[in-house]
Protein backbone atom coordinates (compact mmCIF):
# COMPACT_ATOMS: atom_id res chain seq x y z
CA UNK A 1 0.00 0.00 0.00
CA UNK A 2 2.51 2.28 0.85
CA UNK A 3 4.69 1.67 -2.77
CA UNK A 4 1.39 2.17 -4.62
CA UNK A 5 0.67 5.57 -2.10
CA UNK A 6 4.22 6.92 -2.96
CA UNK A 7 3.46 6.41 -7.05
CA UNK A 8 0.21 8.18 -6.74
CA UNK A 9 1.56 11.33 -4.44
CA UNK A 10 4.00 11.44 -7.35
CA UNK A 11 1.12 11.67 -9.90
CA UNK A 12 -0.35 14.47 -7.52
CA UNK A 13 2.50 16.93 -7.71
CA UNK A 14 1.83 17.81 -11.54
CA UNK A 15 0.50 21.14 -10.54
CA UNK A 16 2.86 22.05 -7.61
CA UNK A 17 6.11 20.96 -9.09
CA UNK A 18 8.39 23.81 -8.96
CA UNK A 19 9.85 25.37 -12.24
CA UNK A 20 12.69 23.63 -13.75
CA UNK A 21 16.23 25.23 -11.67
CA UNK A 22 18.32 25.26 -15.20
CA UNK A 23 15.57 27.18 -16.88
CA UNK A 24 15.40 29.97 -14.47
CA UNK A 25 16.53 33.20 -16.83
CA UNK A 26 15.93 31.44 -19.78
CA UNK A 27 13.18 33.26 -22.44
CA UNK A 28 10.47 31.45 -22.64
CA UNK A 29 10.39 29.02 -26.11
CA UNK A 30 8.75 29.99 -28.52
CA UNK A 31 8.07 29.44 -32.13
CA UNK A 32 10.60 31.73 -33.09
CA UNK A 33 12.83 30.77 -30.13
CA UNK A 34 14.97 32.82 -28.40
CA UNK A 35 16.56 31.50 -25.56
CA UNK A 36 18.64 33.38 -23.57
CA UNK A 37 22.03 32.22 -22.17
CA UNK A 38 22.15 32.93 -18.70
CA UNK A 39 22.63 29.17 -17.24
CA UNK A 40 22.75 27.51 -13.83
CA UNK A 41 26.89 27.11 -13.78
CA UNK A 42 26.00 23.69 -11.68
CA UNK A 43 24.62 22.01 -15.51
CA UNK A 44 26.89 22.97 -18.46
CA UNK A 45 25.49 20.00 -20.43
CA UNK A 46 21.75 21.29 -19.96
CA UNK A 47 23.60 25.11 -20.71
CA UNK A 48 24.99 23.00 -23.99
CA UNK A 49 21.94 22.14 -25.47
CA UNK A 50 19.89 25.52 -24.72
CA UNK A 51 22.62 26.97 -26.24
CA UNK A 52 22.44 24.85 -29.04
CA UNK A 53 18.64 25.08 -29.86
CA UNK A 54 19.25 28.62 -30.87
CA UNK A 55 19.72 26.98 -34.29
CA UNK A 56 16.34 25.24 -34.18
CA UNK A 57 14.26 27.99 -35.83
CA UNK A 58 12.30 25.62 -37.93
CA UNK A 59 11.18 22.67 -35.43
CA UNK A 60 7.27 21.48 -35.45
CA UNK A 61 5.07 23.85 -33.22
CA UNK A 62 4.18 21.47 -30.47
CA UNK A 63 0.75 23.44 -30.15
CA UNK A 64 -0.67 21.42 -32.68
CA UNK A 65 -0.54 18.67 -29.89
CA UNK A 66 -3.54 19.99 -28.45
CA UNK A 67 -6.07 18.80 -31.02
CA UNK A 68 -3.57 16.14 -32.49
CA UNK A 69 -5.65 12.66 -33.53
CA UNK A 70 -3.91 9.90 -34.19
CA UNK A 71 -4.41 7.54 -36.66
CA UNK A 72 -6.58 4.31 -35.31
CA UNK A 73 -7.89 1.12 -36.94
CA UNK A 74 -11.61 1.28 -38.14
CA UNK A 75 -13.61 -1.82 -36.97
CA UNK A 76 -16.11 -4.04 -38.92
CA UNK A 77 -19.24 -5.46 -36.89
CA UNK A 78 -22.11 -7.87 -38.27
CA UNK A 79 -25.60 -6.59 -36.90
CA UNK A 80 -24.96 -8.64 -33.32
CA UNK A 81 -21.99 -7.07 -32.83
CA UNK A 82 -19.46 -10.00 -34.04
CA UNK A 83 -16.05 -8.35 -35.42
CA UNK A 84 -15.60 -8.90 -39.30
CA UNK A 85 -12.59 -7.10 -39.94
CA UNK A 86 -10.04 -4.87 -39.03
CA UNK A 87 -9.08 -2.16 -41.76
CA UNK A 88 -5.98 -0.04 -41.35
CA UNK A 89 -2.68 1.78 -42.78
CA UNK A 90 0.05 1.47 -41.59
CA UNK A 91 -0.38 1.80 -37.42
CA UNK A 92 -3.49 -0.80 -36.08
CA UNK A 93 -4.26 1.30 -32.94
CA UNK A 94 -7.44 1.80 -30.99
CA UNK A 95 -7.44 5.31 -28.90
CA UNK A 96 -7.90 5.00 -24.95
CA UNK A 97 -8.12 7.37 -22.38
CA UNK A 98 -5.69 7.54 -19.64
CA UNK A 99 -8.73 6.18 -16.87
CA UNK A 100 -9.00 3.71 -18.71
CA UNK A 101 -5.67 1.89 -18.64
CA UNK A 102 -4.56 0.00 -15.85
CA UNK A 103 -2.85 1.48 -12.77
CA UNK A 104 0.01 -1.38 -13.35
CA UNK A 105 0.78 -0.41 -16.85
CA UNK A 106 1.34 3.05 -16.05
CA UNK A 107 3.73 2.07 -13.21
CA UNK A 108 5.30 -0.04 -14.99
CA UNK A 109 6.27 2.02 -18.67
CA UNK A 110 7.01 4.74 -15.74
CA UNK A 111 10.00 2.78 -13.97
CA UNK A 112 11.16 1.08 -17.34
CA UNK A 113 11.36 4.47 -19.73
CA UNK A 114 11.03 7.57 -17.45
CA UNK A 115 10.61 7.06 -13.64
CA UNK A 116 11.24 11.01 -12.55
CA UNK A 117 8.42 11.73 -15.18
CA UNK A 118 6.50 13.50 -13.04
CA UNK A 119 9.48 15.53 -11.60
CA UNK A 120 10.80 16.79 -14.62
CA UNK A 121 10.13 19.48 -17.37
CA UNK A 122 10.81 17.21 -20.15
CA UNK A 123 14.34 16.26 -20.09
CA UNK A 124 16.35 14.32 -17.36
CA UNK A 125 19.84 16.02 -16.70
CA UNK A 126 21.00 12.44 -15.22
CA UNK A 127 19.85 10.55 -17.98
CA UNK A 128 21.43 12.44 -20.76
CA UNK A 129 24.39 12.42 -18.64
CA UNK A 130 24.75 8.43 -18.65
CA UNK A 131 23.59 8.23 -22.07
CA UNK A 132 25.92 11.30 -22.82
CA UNK A 133 29.32 9.31 -21.06
CA UNK A 134 28.15 5.92 -22.90
CA UNK A 135 27.93 7.16 -26.14
CA UNK A 136 31.38 8.91 -25.78
CA UNK A 137 32.99 5.90 -24.66
CA UNK A 138 31.46 3.73 -27.77
CA UNK A 139 32.02 7.04 -30.19
CA UNK A 140 28.46 6.81 -31.32
CA UNK A 141 24.98 7.24 -30.65
CA UNK A 142 24.07 4.16 -28.63
CA UNK A 143 21.72 5.62 -25.70
CA UNK A 144 19.16 7.88 -25.63
CA UNK A 145 18.64 9.08 -22.06
CA UNK A 146 14.94 9.94 -23.65
CA UNK A 147 12.48 10.93 -21.04
CA UNK A 148 9.05 9.67 -22.24
CA UNK A 149 8.32 13.16 -23.72
CA UNK A 150 11.40 13.29 -25.37
CA UNK A 151 10.09 9.60 -27.12
CA UNK A 152 6.69 11.08 -28.00
CA UNK A 153 7.85 14.36 -29.83
CA UNK A 154 10.34 12.08 -31.34
CA UNK A 155 7.84 9.49 -32.76
CA UNK A 156 5.20 12.52 -34.01
CA UNK A 157 7.82 14.90 -35.28
CA UNK A 158 10.99 13.49 -35.97
CA UNK A 159 12.86 11.05 -37.78
CA UNK A 160 14.37 7.51 -36.68
CA UNK A 161 17.55 8.27 -37.68
CA UNK A 162 20.01 8.26 -34.24
CA UNK A 163 21.86 11.62 -34.58
CA UNK A 164 23.30 13.83 -31.68
CA UNK A 165 21.32 17.15 -33.31
CA UNK A 166 18.17 14.65 -33.42
CA UNK A 167 18.46 14.68 -29.92
CA UNK A 168 18.75 18.06 -28.75
CA UNK A 169 15.52 18.73 -31.13
CA UNK A 170 14.25 16.42 -29.06
CA UNK A 171 15.13 18.33 -26.24
CA UNK A 172 13.78 21.30 -27.32
CA UNK A 173 10.61 19.94 -28.15
CA UNK A 174 10.15 18.40 -24.88
CA UNK A 175 10.41 21.28 -23.24
CA UNK A 176 7.86 23.44 -25.13
CA UNK A 177 5.32 20.63 -25.32
CA UNK A 178 5.64 20.38 -21.08
CA UNK A 179 4.74 23.76 -21.42
CA UNK A 180 1.34 23.03 -23.59
CA UNK A 181 0.15 19.70 -22.44
CA UNK A 182 -0.40 18.37 -18.83
CA UNK A 183 1.54 15.10 -17.40
CA UNK A 184 -1.19 12.99 -17.76
CA UNK A 185 -1.76 14.44 -21.57
CA UNK A 186 1.76 13.48 -22.10
CA UNK A 187 1.48 10.21 -20.55
CA UNK A 188 -1.79 10.06 -22.43
CA UNK A 189 -0.91 10.10 -25.81
CA UNK A 190 2.61 8.47 -25.76
CA UNK A 191 0.58 5.05 -24.42
CA UNK A 192 -1.64 5.56 -27.39
CA UNK A 193 1.21 6.59 -29.72
CA UNK A 194 4.00 3.47 -29.07
CA UNK A 195 4.57 0.36 -30.96
CA UNK A 196 4.13 -2.30 -29.16
CA UNK A 197 4.86 -5.19 -32.08
CA UNK A 198 3.04 -7.01 -35.07
CA UNK A 199 1.89 -3.94 -36.27
CA UNK A 200 0.36 -3.14 -32.78
CA UNK A 201 0.38 0.88 -32.08
CA UNK A 202 -1.11 1.95 -28.99
CA UNK A 203 -1.79 0.02 -26.00
CA UNK A 204 -5.16 -1.28 -26.32
CA UNK A 205 -4.75 -2.94 -29.75
CA UNK A 206 -1.42 -4.45 -28.13
CA UNK A 207 -3.14 -5.57 -24.68
CA UNK A 208 -5.87 -7.34 -27.25
CA UNK A 209 -3.17 -8.88 -28.93
CA UNK A 210 -0.62 -9.78 -26.38
CA UNK A 211 -3.46 -11.25 -24.00
CA UNK A 212 -7.15 -11.05 -25.16
CA UNK A 213 -8.30 -8.51 -22.78
CA UNK A 214 -8.48 -5.06 -22.32
CA UNK A 215 -5.63 -2.20 -21.28
CA UNK A 216 -7.77 -1.54 -18.08
CA UNK A 217 -7.59 -4.89 -16.84
CA UNK A 218 -4.13 -5.70 -17.09
CA UNK A 219 -2.68 -7.67 -14.24
CA UNK A 220 1.06 -6.80 -12.90
CA UNK A 221 2.61 -9.37 -14.65
CA UNK A 222 1.21 -8.93 -17.77
CA UNK A 223 1.79 -5.09 -17.34
CA UNK A 224 5.68 -5.97 -16.62
CA UNK A 225 5.90 -8.01 -19.86
CA UNK A 226 4.35 -5.50 -21.90
CA UNK A 227 6.62 -2.79 -20.46
CA UNK A 228 9.41 -4.77 -21.20
CA UNK A 229 8.85 -4.78 -24.91
CA UNK A 230 9.35 -0.85 -25.63
CA UNK A 231 12.80 -0.81 -26.70
CA UNK A 232 12.76 -3.74 -29.49
CA UNK A 233 9.42 -5.25 -29.73
CA UNK A 234 9.68 -7.88 -31.78
CA UNK A 235 12.89 -9.29 -29.90
CA UNK A 236 11.38 -9.72 -26.81
CA UNK A 237 7.65 -10.40 -27.91
CA UNK A 238 6.34 -13.06 -25.92
CA UNK A 239 4.82 -14.70 -29.39
CA UNK A 240 8.35 -15.06 -30.19
CA UNK A 241 10.27 -15.92 -27.45
CA UNK A 242 8.92 -16.03 -23.78
CA UNK A 243 11.79 -16.77 -22.46
CA UNK A 244 13.24 -13.37 -23.69
CA UNK A 245 9.89 -11.77 -22.78
CA UNK A 246 9.78 -13.03 -19.08
CA UNK A 247 13.67 -11.89 -18.93
CA UNK A 248 12.60 -8.07 -19.49
CA UNK A 249 9.36 -8.77 -17.82
CA UNK A 250 11.44 -9.53 -14.56
CA UNK A 251 13.66 -6.67 -15.13
CA UNK A 252 10.66 -3.89 -14.77
CA UNK A 253 9.65 -5.90 -11.94
CA UNK A 254 12.79 -5.37 -10.30
CA UNK A 255 12.77 -1.75 -11.34
CA UNK A 256 9.62 -1.11 -9.87
CA UNK A 257 10.38 -2.76 -6.20
CA UNK A 258 14.24 -0.64 -6.68
CA UNK A 259 11.99 2.20 -6.79
CA UNK A 260 9.46 0.92 -4.10
CA UNK A 261 6.84 1.17 -6.28
CA UNK A 262 5.33 -2.52 -5.39
CA UNK A 263 5.81 -4.81 -2.29
CA UNK A 264 8.28 -8.06 -2.27
CA UNK A 265 5.22 -10.05 -2.15
CA UNK A 266 3.77 -8.27 -5.32
CA UNK A 267 7.13 -8.75 -6.88
CA UNK A 268 7.15 -12.54 -6.46
CA UNK A 269 3.28 -13.00 -7.49
CA UNK A 270 3.87 -11.52 -10.79
CA UNK A 271 6.78 -13.71 -11.56
CA UNK A 272 4.74 -16.73 -10.42
CA UNK A 273 1.61 -15.31 -12.35
CA UNK A 274 0.88 -17.73 -15.26
CA UNK A 275 0.61 -15.68 -18.84
CA UNK A 276 -1.85 -16.70 -20.91
CA UNK A 277 -1.56 -15.09 -24.50
CA UNK A 278 -3.86 -14.28 -27.09
CA UNK A 279 -3.12 -14.19 -30.19
CA UNK A 280 -1.85 -12.08 -33.57
CA UNK A 281 -4.95 -10.61 -34.91
CA UNK A 282 -3.61 -7.50 -37.03
CA UNK A 283 -3.02 -9.24 -40.05
CA UNK A 284 -5.57 -11.28 -40.13
CA UNK A 285 -7.51 -11.23 -42.87
CA UNK A 286 -11.63 -10.27 -43.21
CA UNK A 287 -14.02 -13.61 -41.78
CA UNK A 288 -16.14 -12.35 -44.44
CA UNK A 289 -14.58 -10.84 -47.53
CA UNK A 290 -17.21 -9.79 -50.03
CA UNK A 291 -19.39 -7.95 -47.16
CA UNK A 292 -16.09 -6.27 -45.91
CA UNK A 293 -15.08 -4.92 -48.90
CA UNK A 294 -18.68 -3.91 -50.17
CA UNK A 295 -18.15 -1.97 -46.67
CA UNK A 296 -14.94 -0.47 -47.35
CA UNK A 297 -16.19 1.05 -50.43
CA UNK A 298 -19.06 2.57 -49.12
CA UNK A 299 -16.45 4.12 -46.51
CA UNK A 300 -13.99 5.58 -49.07
CA UNK A 301 -17.37 7.14 -51.18
CA UNK A 302 -18.19 8.68 -47.98
CA UNK A 303 -15.41 9.39 -45.93
CA UNK A 304 -12.06 8.86 -48.26
CA UNK A 305 -9.50 6.55 -48.13
CA UNK A 306 -7.51 8.10 -45.56
CA UNK A 307 -10.22 8.30 -43.14
CA UNK A 308 -11.01 4.47 -43.89
CA UNK A 309 -7.73 3.19 -42.63
CA UNK A 310 -7.03 5.83 -39.67
CA UNK A 311 -9.87 7.28 -38.74
CA UNK A 312 -10.69 4.70 -35.73
CA UNK A 313 -14.67 4.48 -37.13
CA UNK A 314 -16.79 1.90 -35.29
CA UNK A 315 -18.99 0.19 -38.07
CA UNK A 316 -22.19 -1.80 -37.38
CA UNK A 317 -22.99 -3.67 -40.84
CA UNK A 318 -26.49 -4.98 -41.40
CA UNK A 319 -25.35 -8.59 -42.53
CA UNK A 320 -26.04 -11.20 -40.18
CA UNK A 321 -23.21 -13.48 -39.92
CA UNK A 322 -25.14 -16.94 -39.87
CA UNK A 323 -27.16 -16.01 -43.05
CA UNK A 324 -24.29 -15.03 -44.56
CA UNK A 325 -22.47 -18.62 -44.17
CA UNK A 326 -25.71 -19.74 -45.46
CA UNK A 327 -25.81 -17.81 -48.41
CA UNK A 328 -21.83 -18.74 -49.00
CA UNK A 329 -23.01 -22.66 -48.48
CA UNK A 330 -25.55 -22.18 -51.00
CA UNK A 331 -23.59 -20.32 -53.75
CA UNK A 332 -21.36 -23.14 -53.20
CA UNK A 333 -23.77 -25.75 -53.46
CA UNK A 334 -25.50 -24.87 -56.97
CA UNK A 335 -22.45 -23.70 -58.29
CA UNK A 336 -20.66 -27.65 -57.65
CA UNK A 337 -24.17 -28.90 -59.52
CA UNK A 338 -24.06 -26.81 -61.83
CA UNK A 339 -20.42 -28.22 -62.48
CA UNK A 340 -21.78 -31.37 -62.36
CA UNK A 341 -23.96 -30.55 -65.11
CA UNK A 342 -21.48 -29.68 -67.34
CA UNK A 343 -21.79 -26.08 -66.62
CA UNK A 344 -18.34 -24.95 -66.11
CA UNK A 345 -16.48 -21.57 -66.03
CA UNK A 346 -19.25 -19.92 -64.26
CA UNK A 347 -20.00 -17.53 -61.04
CA UNK A 348 -22.83 -16.78 -59.13
CA UNK A 349 -24.19 -14.09 -57.09
CA UNK A 350 -26.22 -13.56 -53.92
CA UNK A 351 -28.18 -10.96 -52.60
CA UNK A 352 -30.48 -11.66 -49.23
CA UNK A 353 -32.57 -8.40 -48.21
CA UNK A 354 -34.85 -7.61 -45.34
CA UNK A 355 -38.04 -5.80 -46.74
CA UNK A 356 -39.26 -5.04 -43.63
CA UNK A 357 -35.70 -2.55 -43.56
CA UNK A 358 -34.16 -3.33 -46.59
CA UNK A 359 -31.40 -4.04 -44.53
CA UNK A 360 -28.93 -6.19 -46.29
CA UNK A 361 -28.59 -9.49 -44.81
CA UNK A 362 -26.15 -11.78 -46.52
CA UNK A 363 -24.25 -10.50 -49.44
CA UNK A 364 -22.13 -13.24 -51.86
CA UNK A 365 -20.19 -11.61 -54.69
CA UNK A 366 -18.96 -14.86 -56.33
CA UNK A 367 -18.05 -18.57 -55.66
CA UNK A 368 -14.43 -17.61 -54.17
CA UNK A 369 -13.17 -14.21 -52.65
CA UNK A 370 -9.56 -15.45 -52.59
CA UNK A 371 -10.03 -16.58 -56.56
CA UNK A 372 -12.03 -13.43 -57.81
CA UNK A 373 -12.38 -10.32 -55.59
CA UNK A 374 -14.73 -9.04 -58.06
CA UNK A 375 -18.31 -8.42 -56.18
CA UNK A 376 -20.82 -9.36 -58.73
CA UNK A 377 -24.01 -9.09 -56.30
CA UNK A 378 -22.69 -4.59 -56.76
CA UNK A 379 -20.34 -4.78 -59.14
CA UNK A 380 -21.65 -6.77 -61.74
CA UNK A 381 -24.62 -5.78 -64.34
CA UNK A 382 -26.35 -8.90 -66.12
CA UNK A 383 -30.04 -9.20 -67.76
CA UNK A 384 -32.59 -9.84 -65.39
CA UNK A 385 -34.70 -11.58 -67.92
CA UNK A 386 -38.21 -12.42 -67.18
CA UNK A 387 -37.48 -11.60 -63.22
CA UNK A 388 -38.21 -7.89 -64.89
CA UNK A 389 -41.78 -8.57 -65.86
CA UNK A 390 -43.45 -7.83 -62.26
CA UNK A 391 -42.31 -3.96 -62.76
CA UNK A 392 -44.43 -4.30 -65.94
CA UNK A 393 -47.30 -5.52 -64.44
CA UNK A 394 -47.35 -3.18 -61.84
CA UNK A 395 -47.11 0.02 -63.91
CA UNK A 396 -50.09 -1.42 -65.42
CA UNK A 397 -51.87 -2.16 -62.16
CA UNK A 398 -50.68 1.48 -61.15
CA UNK A 399 -52.61 2.90 -64.19
CA UNK A 400 -56.19 2.13 -63.38
CA UNK A 401 -56.16 0.55 -66.40
CA UNK A 402 -55.75 -2.88 -65.57
CA UNK A 403 -56.50 -5.81 -62.57
CA UNK A 404 -55.62 -9.80 -62.15
CA UNK A 405 -58.50 -10.65 -64.27
CA UNK A 406 -58.40 -8.34 -67.19
CA UNK A 407 -57.89 -10.33 -70.04
CA UNK A 408 -54.81 -10.02 -72.71
CA UNK A 409 -54.32 -11.88 -76.12
CA UNK A 410 -51.27 -13.87 -76.37
CA UNK A 411 -51.00 -13.56 -79.90
CA UNK A 412 -48.06 -12.59 -82.56
CA UNK A 413 -47.26 -9.49 -82.72
CA UNK A 414 -44.70 -7.39 -84.34
CA UNK A 415 -42.82 -4.14 -83.74
CA UNK A 416 -40.62 -1.86 -85.95
CA UNK A 417 -37.18 -2.06 -84.76
CA UNK A 418 -35.05 0.26 -86.19
CA UNK A 419 -34.66 -0.57 -89.80
CA UNK A 420 -35.97 -3.55 -89.02
CA UNK A 421 -39.21 -5.42 -87.17
CA UNK A 422 -39.12 -7.09 -83.98
CA UNK A 423 -40.96 -10.40 -83.54
CA UNK A 424 -40.89 -11.13 -79.76
CA UNK A 425 -41.76 -14.75 -79.02
CA UNK A 426 -42.90 -17.05 -76.21
CA UNK A 427 -40.21 -19.18 -74.55
CA UNK A 428 -42.08 -22.46 -75.95
CA UNK A 429 -42.67 -20.04 -79.25
CA UNK A 430 -46.56 -21.43 -78.61
CA UNK A 431 -49.56 -19.00 -78.37
CA UNK A 432 -52.54 -19.02 -75.77
CA UNK A 433 -54.83 -16.89 -77.17
CA UNK A 434 -56.94 -14.80 -75.25
CA UNK A 435 -55.82 -15.08 -71.51
CA UNK A 436 -55.80 -13.31 -67.82
CA UNK A 437 -52.86 -11.44 -66.73
CA UNK A 438 -52.82 -13.42 -63.71
CA UNK A 439 -51.94 -16.07 -65.87
CA UNK A 440 -50.01 -14.16 -68.17
CA UNK A 441 -47.30 -13.54 -65.30
CA UNK A 442 -47.96 -16.76 -63.66
CA UNK A 443 -46.85 -18.65 -66.61
CA UNK A 444 -44.23 -15.64 -67.71
CA UNK A 445 -45.95 -15.37 -71.36
CA UNK A 446 -43.14 -12.78 -73.21
CA UNK A 447 -45.99 -11.50 -75.55
CA UNK A 448 -48.26 -9.95 -73.00
CA UNK A 449 -45.88 -8.79 -70.48
CA UNK A 450 -44.36 -6.75 -73.96
CA UNK A 451 -48.33 -5.66 -74.76
CA UNK A 452 -48.59 -4.36 -71.61
CA UNK A 453 -45.75 -2.37 -71.64
CA UNK A 454 -46.83 -0.93 -74.72
CA UNK A 455 -50.06 -0.01 -73.66
CA UNK A 456 -48.64 1.94 -70.61
CA UNK A 457 -45.92 3.13 -72.47
CA UNK A 458 -42.38 2.25 -71.80
CA UNK A 459 -41.13 5.53 -69.98
CA UNK A 460 -43.76 4.89 -67.50
CA UNK A 461 -42.20 1.20 -67.06
CA UNK A 462 -38.73 2.90 -66.50
CA UNK A 463 -39.75 5.26 -63.96
CA UNK A 464 -41.28 2.38 -62.07
CA UNK A 465 -38.08 1.33 -61.54
CA UNK A 466 -36.63 4.39 -60.82
CA UNK A 467 -38.68 4.63 -58.16
CA UNK A 468 -37.77 0.85 -56.70
CA UNK A 469 -33.83 2.10 -56.83
CA UNK A 470 -32.72 0.78 -60.26
CA UNK A 471 -30.65 3.16 -61.43
CA UNK A 472 -28.84 1.01 -64.32
CA UNK A 473 -29.06 2.77 -67.60
CA UNK A 474 -32.22 1.94 -69.37
CA UNK A 475 -33.99 2.30 -72.59
CA UNK A 476 -37.73 2.43 -74.12
CA UNK A 477 -36.85 -0.03 -76.42
CA UNK A 478 -39.89 -2.98 -77.19
CA UNK A 479 -37.84 -5.72 -75.69
CA UNK A 480 -37.45 -3.94 -71.93
CA UNK A 481 -40.48 -5.81 -70.44
CA UNK A 482 -38.52 -8.92 -71.33
CA UNK A 483 -35.24 -7.31 -69.18
CA UNK A 484 -33.17 -6.80 -72.37
CA UNK A 485 -31.19 -4.30 -69.43
CA UNK A 486 -28.07 -4.47 -67.68
CA UNK A 487 -28.77 -4.31 -63.70
CA UNK A 488 -27.09 -5.55 -60.56
CA UNK A 489 -28.69 -8.63 -58.36
CA UNK A 490 -28.51 -6.04 -55.41
CA UNK A 491 -31.04 -3.51 -57.09
CA UNK A 492 -33.03 -6.23 -58.33
CA UNK A 493 -33.26 -7.52 -54.39
CA UNK A 494 -34.01 -4.17 -53.18
CA UNK A 495 -36.93 -3.15 -55.97
CA UNK A 496 -38.04 -6.63 -55.61
CA UNK A 497 -38.18 -5.87 -51.33
CA UNK A 498 -39.93 -2.87 -52.21
CA UNK A 499 -42.72 -4.54 -53.81
CA UNK A 500 -42.49 -7.48 -51.10
CA UNK A 501 -43.69 -4.61 -48.51
CA UNK A 502 -46.57 -3.58 -50.16
CA UNK A 503 -44.63 -0.22 -51.47
CA UNK A 504 -42.89 0.82 -48.46
CA UNK A 505 -39.42 1.78 -48.82
CA UNK A 506 -36.27 2.23 -46.98
CA UNK A 507 -32.78 3.09 -48.85
CA UNK A 508 -30.89 -0.49 -49.38
CA UNK A 509 -28.31 -0.61 -47.22
CA UNK A 510 -25.16 -2.63 -45.57
CA UNK A 511 -24.83 -0.11 -43.01
CA UNK A 512 -26.54 0.13 -40.22
CA UNK A 513 -24.25 2.62 -37.83
CA UNK A 514 -21.29 4.27 -37.77
CA UNK A 515 -19.62 5.59 -34.73
CA UNK A 516 -16.09 7.45 -34.39
CA UNK A 517 -13.82 6.26 -31.52
CA UNK A 518 -15.54 8.58 -28.63
CA UNK A 519 -19.08 6.85 -29.31
CA UNK A 520 -20.05 10.07 -31.51
CA UNK A 521 -22.31 8.99 -34.80
CA UNK A 522 -21.47 9.41 -37.76
CA UNK A 523 -24.10 7.40 -39.72
CA UNK A 524 -27.63 6.41 -38.18
CA UNK A 525 -29.54 4.24 -41.04
CA UNK A 526 -32.32 3.77 -38.90
CA UNK A 527 -34.81 2.82 -41.27
CA UNK A 528 -37.24 5.46 -42.36
CA UNK A 529 -39.96 3.32 -44.47
CA UNK A 530 -41.51 5.91 -47.18
CA UNK A 531 -45.04 4.88 -49.25
CA UNK A 532 -43.36 5.05 -52.87
CA UNK A 533 -45.90 2.83 -54.63
CA UNK A 534 -49.50 2.48 -54.79
CA UNK A 535 -50.52 -0.05 -52.18
CA UNK A 536 -53.42 -1.62 -53.96
CA UNK A 537 -51.47 -2.08 -57.00
CA UNK A 538 -48.36 -3.61 -55.07
CA UNK A 539 -51.03 -6.52 -53.14
CA UNK A 540 -51.89 -6.77 -56.76
CA UNK A 541 -48.84 -7.94 -58.19
CA UNK A 542 -47.91 -9.67 -55.15
CA UNK A 543 -51.03 -11.97 -55.35
CA UNK A 544 -50.19 -12.57 -58.89
CA UNK A 545 -46.61 -13.53 -58.61
CA UNK A 546 -47.91 -15.85 -55.56
CA UNK A 547 -50.21 -17.85 -58.10
CA UNK A 548 -47.64 -19.96 -59.62
CA UNK A 549 -45.99 -20.77 -56.34
CA UNK A 550 -49.56 -21.38 -54.66
CA UNK A 551 -50.57 -23.66 -57.60
CA UNK A 552 -46.99 -25.60 -57.40
CA UNK A 553 -47.83 -26.11 -53.96
CA UNK A 554 -51.06 -27.74 -54.50
CA UNK A 555 -49.10 -30.13 -56.68
CA UNK A 556 -46.42 -30.40 -54.22
CA UNK A 557 -49.30 -31.03 -51.40
CA UNK A 558 -51.01 -33.96 -53.92
CA UNK A 559 -47.45 -35.52 -54.21
CA UNK A 560 -46.74 -35.35 -50.54
CA UNK A 561 -50.27 -37.31 -49.62
CA UNK A 562 -49.11 -40.03 -51.87
CA UNK A 563 -45.65 -39.81 -50.51
CA UNK A 564 -47.01 -39.72 -47.02
CA UNK A 565 -49.22 -43.51 -48.10
CA UNK A 566 -44.98 -44.81 -49.02
CA UNK A 567 -44.16 -43.47 -45.64
CA UNK A 568 -41.63 -41.01 -47.41
CA UNK A 569 -41.13 -37.36 -46.27
CA UNK A 570 -42.20 -34.72 -48.90
CA UNK A 571 -39.48 -32.50 -50.16
CA UNK A 572 -38.90 -28.76 -48.96
CA UNK A 573 -38.02 -25.70 -50.60
CA UNK A 574 -36.29 -22.59 -48.90
CA UNK A 575 -36.27 -19.00 -50.95
CA UNK A 576 -32.94 -17.44 -49.96
CA UNK A 577 -32.29 -14.17 -51.40
CA UNK A 578 -31.57 -13.56 -55.49
CA UNK A 579 -29.26 -15.97 -56.71
CA UNK A 580 -27.73 -15.26 -59.89
CA UNK A 581 -25.49 -17.41 -62.22
CA UNK A 582 -23.17 -15.36 -64.28
CA UNK A 583 -21.69 -17.27 -67.50
CA UNK A 584 -17.71 -16.30 -67.83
Amino acid sequence: MSSFKTFAEKQSQIQTLPSFEFLKGVGQVTGGILLSTTMISSSVLAGELVGLAISFRNLPDVRQLRNFVPSETTYIYDIKGKLLARIHGEANRRVVPLAQISPNLKRAVLASEDSRFYEHHGINLSGIGRGALANWEAGEVREGGSTITMQLVKNIFLSQKRAFTRKIAEAVLAIRLEQVLSKDEILEMYLNQVYWGHNNYGVQTAARTYFNKSAENLTLGESAMMAGLIQAPEDFSPFVSMKLAKQKQKEVLGRLLELNWISQQEYNDALKQKIKLGEIKSFQGSALPYVTNAVAQELIKKFGRETLLKGGMRVQTTVDTNFQMMAEKTVKKWHRTLERQGLNNNQMALVAIDPRTHFVKALVGGVDAKTSEFNRATQAQRQPGSSFKPFVYYTAFASGKFTPRTTILDTPVSYRDGNGWYYPRNYDSSFMGAISVRTALALSRNIPAIKLGKAVGMNKVIETCRTLGIMSPMVPVSSLPLGAIGVTPLEMASAYATIANYGWQSPPTIIARITDGSDNVLVDNTPKPQLVLDPWASAATLDVMQTVVNEELVQVQLSAVQLQERRVQPPQKRIFGLLVLYRS
